[in-house]
């Protein structure tokens, strides 16, 4: 394991990102509060364990740079957003949310931060995406589109038509595959094939980076290069992110002795609640587990406990 930094030796924008992660997390939390009291009129993804990923795309974009997401949206979202009042305002259809009330969940978006187009469409978002590359190209704009999908959408047929449209038109994007393993609350090995994302980049020669461990400084700083690398070549780079979608639990089942596990894909995490050092896992599936090897444990404990207060008082 690796030892502990001190708060002393860890420079300014690593414990900025250790924040964002915390604030994911404890936002999302905080959301799951109002889930399980049924407060909202629209389903909701959640996204816990996948806040390092949401964080270090949102620190690799560049101004001018749009961001392109699928239903699972909230962590970029959170990531993004400097109000989570905002965010809960939207899912509750609220004039005063960031969309006026007018997209829920699922489409939500948010231009000023640079999320042009989110779709509730399974690979939906990477056509759009693929367009748009296309039109910063034309442009000459120097801006770089990143899109979100997930290895669900590997099975559809616009993933292999946008890869090929911005890799034949010479258009910078960067793709990112999260890889939660499930396919709604079934998992992947028990449906299909496996698919290997880095063969398929390679069949379109097409950089390729898998990012697993949550080290969220380490993936910001890999997709800031990737990013400089897409617009440098002027081609697309294909990212996979091993995420765990946390909050899972055992079902009883007839057929399964001990029970089946089971992700709950849309809706509340029921047995995950609030608090002020808010790991759900104790392994590096867990990214607020993982900061636990770089960050000093009682300076993330304090920031975590002053975070939840802040958004607690919010959205009061």
């Amino acid at each position: 394991m690796t030892a502990p930094i001190v708060r002393s030796q860890v420079d300014n924008s690593r414990m900025e990102l250790a924040r964002a992660v915390l604030r994911v997390r404890l936002s999302q939390m905080l959301i799951n509060e109002r889930l399980k009291a049924k407060a909202f009129k629209v389903p909701v993804h959640l996204a816990l364990g996948h806040e390092a990923i949401a964080v270090a795309v949102s620190a690799a974009m560049a101004d001018g740079d749009s961001l392109y997401l699928t239903h699972r949206n909230i962590h970029y979202n959170i990531a993004r957003a400097a109000s989570l009042a905002a965010e809960v305002a939207e899912l509750r259809l609220d004039p005063a949310g960031l969309a006026g009330g007018a997209l829920g969940s699922m489409n939500m978006n948010n231009p000023a931060r640079g999320i042009a187009y989110t779709s509730s469409i399974l690979g939906n978002s990477l056509c759009v995406a693929a367009g748009a590359a296309l039109a910063e190209t034309v442009l000459d704009s120097g801006a770089v589109p990143f899109v979100i999908t997930g290895d669900g959408a590997l099975e559809e047929g616009v993933f292999y038509e946008s890869l090929e449209l911005a890799a034949s038109v010479a258009a910078p994007m960067v793709v990112v595959a999260e890889n939660n393993g499930w396919s709604l609350a079934t998992r992947i090995e028990e449906r299909r094939c496996p698919i290997r994302l880095d063969r398929l980049a390679a069949a379109f020669d097409l950089p390729y980076r898998r990012l697993a461990g949550n080290d969220v400084a380490a993936y910001a700083a890999e997709l800031a290069g990737l990013r400089r690398l897409s617009q440098e070549k002027r081609r697309p780079v294909v990212v996979e992110a091993e995420v765990s979608t946390l909050g899972d639990w055992l079902m009883p089942h007839p057929d399964f002795p001990g029970g089946k596990h089971i992700n709950y894909h849309h809706g509340a995490a029921p047995e995950v609640s609030p608090s002020d050092w808010p790991v759900i896992r104790e392994d590096d599936g867990d990214p607020v587990f993982a900061l636990g090897h770089r960050f000093d444990p009682d300076w993330l404990r304090s920031q975590a406990r002053d975070l939840l207060a802040a958004l607690e008082g919010e959205l009061a």
